[in-house]
């Protein structure tokens, strides 16, 4: 076991830093240290918070590391902004009020840009996910940009989906949208004392009471919470981990767990397979030349490309 390795198993916020840049960085060292960690993941509780834009994402994450540390668990968060975390971003200020969590030895925050991904939840913050799992945090937030339907990807790579929304700005349509509705296990209408917020409350709860099926199926808690007030947080905190217990005691959870690492390994099959399809060559180089000139269309083009490069 190399020194690296040893300081991410006891937790090294620098350590754990340094292999998250790596991974982000695509760089060959990342993924051999990662593939070493992977066996020592698995255990920490993967919490998706996803909704629309606006939706007060950022100030609830902020107050469910407050109310996670009171309980005594170390926290890891994955914050996804719409743009680098180098070159800033209108989300980035919000994550300031985050930041101060950060001082704490118990909280280790990454922030990190969606590249354009749909939902912003790609290879490298389901990767910063796993390296917080090998670190020993016992809970993982990953918060989404807020980029509408495309954010039920989370939903494929945590354990508990929890959708927030807002009263009073629309979300009333985006919260009857069936991809949100669909993956949501517990339901928040934050901004609860704002007008509107009972009817929001309301519709929640229809689309929670539409999605039971099954006699054991779980009903999705609507929660209300006033994020800058500290208001329904604990309430929040106790239905997630309410959720976990139910997915442990009904065995949805090795389910749950082994589909996430079945859409990774499609995503990296994927991923891998067009970064060495698309690797620079005459080949290629000749492909893209005819279709930039018009003499071939974009169809024909990557059919001939895969039939040279992966014929069957």
């Amino acid at each position: 076991m190399t020194p690296e390795i040893e300081k991410i198993l006891a937790g090294d916020p620098l350590a754990g830093a340094r292999l998250i840049s790596l991974l982000e960085d695509r760089d060959p060292l990342g993924i051999e240290l990662l593939k070493v960690l992977y066996p020592t993941t698995g255990q920490a509780f993967l919490i998706g918070i996803t909704g629309p834009a606006g939706a007060g994402k950022s100030t609830l994450v902020a107050r469910l590391i407050d109310h996670l540390r009171a309980r005594g668990l170390r926290v890891g968060v994955v914050a996804v902004d719409p743009s680098s975390p180098f070159s800033g971003g209108a989300l980035l200020g919000d994550r300031i009020r985050m930041q101060r969590r950060a001082a704490d030895r118990g909280v280790f925050i990454r922030s990190m840009g969606a590249r354009g991904l749909p939902g912003g939840i790609g290879r490298s913050a389901r990767e910063a996910a796993l390296v917080m799992d090998a670190m020993g945090y016992p809970v993982v937030l990953i918060e989404t940009v807020g980029a509408g339907q495309g954010e039920i990807e989370v939903s494929r790579c945590v354990h508990t989906t929890a959708v927030v929304a807002m009263p009073g700005t629309g979300d009333e349509v985006q919260a009857m949208k069936a991809g949100l509705s669909e993956i949501g296990d517990v339901f928040i209408v934050n901004k609860a004392d704002c007008p509107g917020a009972d009817e929001m409350v309301q519709m929640m709860e229809r689309i929670a009471s539409h999605r039971r099926r099954a006699p054991d199926a779980w009903r999705p808690p609507v929660i209300q919470t006033v994020a800058v007030q500290d208001r329904g947080v604990d309430d929040l905190v106790d239905c997630l981990f309410e959720h976990r217990r139910y997915l442990e005691s009904t065995g949805r959870l090795a389910e749950r767990q082994a589909g996430n690492r079945l859409h990774f390994f499609r995503q990296l099959v994927v991923d891998m397979a067009a970064t060495r399809l698309l690797q620079d060559s005459p080949e290629l180089a000749s492909i893209q030349k005819e279709l930039g000139h018009g003499g071939i269309d974009p169809y024909t083009a990557a059919e001939k490309l895969l039939e040279r490069r992966l014929p069957v």
